[in-house]
């Protein structure tokens, strides 16, 4: 009987220290997924982050005090009002990403990273569209984005947390705001029309000017050519009567009158010419001069 309850005892105490060995093992012995990492702390003070994988600690010694996810996170859409540099109230929605990186930084430095990073954002984009325009504002809004995402991502730097984006969605005006906005635009519209209407009206006084002087030139420099022809003509008739006399002189007016007559008789042969004796004798004396020549 007694060595049945010394067997039963030893055996109380082997199970007893394979269960305590069991345990020591499951406390020491961590898992990490990889979506994670493990804070530990070793009497209430940082000992380590713990990595994906399988990872050793002193039992009951150390401890994991936070499980951390490493996974990117997006911030709910936030909206905020914010007055421009021309005092123009908008109100702007911004979406942020964002991801742990150092988690003891994110458990120590900051007790609720969502708000913080909200409340910087915001912040952020009040002062960046306080220094801009409305117009500025909806046209640059590629610059605007990129600022707010430089500044954020500096601003969070100490709280492990890397910002992977940070937009503006949107820029939206208040009603009567919006109308002012519709009906300047549509002054600027109709201003741009009437300028147009007008470069085009003095667009084709000045092309109708260019076209009456380009007439007035070319009748000018004909009448300078005949003017010239005429001059060059009675030069020519001028040396001829001074080298044959008199007899050039009756020649030339023989062949005007010649020309003359050639032109009444110009037509479709139901004229009735009357000749006077001058004539006849014009003839005579041009044939003469041909015949002469």
């Amino acid at each position: 009987m007694m060595d049945f309850e010394g067997f039963l005892g030893g055996n109380a105490v082997l199970l007893g220290l394979a269960a305590l060995v069991i345990l020591v093992v499951f406390w020491a012995v961590k898992i990490v997924p990889q979506s994670q990492k493990y804070v530990i702390e070793r009497f209430g003070k940082l000992r380590a982050v713990l990595g994906p994988g399988i990872n050793l600690i002193v039992p009951f010694i150390d401890s994991v005090a936070h499980k951390v996810s490493v996974l990117e996170r997006q911030l709910p859409n936030a909206t905020q009002d914010a007055i421009t540099a021309d005092n123009v109230l908008v109100k702007v929605e911004t979406s942020v990403f964002y991801r742990v990186i150092e988690p003891e930084k994110t458990v120590y430095r900051i007790r609720d990273v969502d708000g913080a990073i909200a409340t910087t954002v915001a912040g952020i984009v009040r002062s960046e569209i306080g220094k801009m325009e409305l117009d500025q504002v909806q046209s640059n809004r590629a610059d605007l984005i990129t600022k707010v995402r430089e500044q954020v991502a500096a601003m969070v730097d100490d709280w492990g947390i890397e910002v992977t984006r940070a937009e503006v969605l949107d820029v939206n005006l208040d009603d009567a705001t919006r109308a002012a906005m519709l009906q300047q635009l549509n002054a600027e519209r109709a201003r741009r029309a009437q300028v147009t209407e007008a470069e085009g009206k003095r667009r084709a006084v000045e092309l109708n000017a260019d076209a009456e002087l380009y007439a007035a030139e070319q009748l000018a420099k004909a009448r300078r050519v005949l003017a010239e022809a005429e001059a060059y003509s009675t030069g020519v008739i001028a040396e001829a009567i001074k080298n044959n006399g008199i007899e050039a002189a009756q020649y030339q007016v023989a062949l005007k009158q010649v020309e003359a007559l050639a032109k009444l008789a110009e037509g479709e042969g139901k004229h009735t010419l009357v000749l006077p004796a001058q004539a006849a004798e014009a003839f005579a004396n041009a044939f003469a001069m041909f015949r002469g020549k």
